[in-house]
């Protein structure tokens, strides 16, 4: 299992996509903030996790590019160093 994979199972039932967006439409700026930042934290993990998957499944950057609706460039400068880091093969 990823760390990413380990840091979604790891949430807890206040922290599902669907309470958290629930949570998004709350009155209070502070709940409603919160929740902002843990979907946020969610979709970038979800990222990781799938662009790690698509890299692993040997997905050129430039299909990644085109499934995330981004540049090729973009997606490479925000993954490849940290495959690299974790001792992934780049090309």
């Amino acid at each position: 299992m990823s760390a990413c994979q380990g840091n979604l199972t790891r949430m807890g039932a206040e922290d599902t996509p669907a309470s958290l967006a629930g949570q998004v439409t709350a009155k209070d700026p502070a709940v409603g903030l919160q929740a902002v930042v843990a979907l946020r934290r969610l979709l970038e993990e979800l990222e990781r996790m799938h662009v790690d998957n698509a890299r692993d499944q040997g997905w050129s950057w430039q299909s990644i590019a085109s499934s995330l609706d981004v540049s090729r460039q973009s997606v490479h400068e925000k993954h490849a160093s940290r495959r690299k880091a974790t001792g992934k093969k780049e090309e």
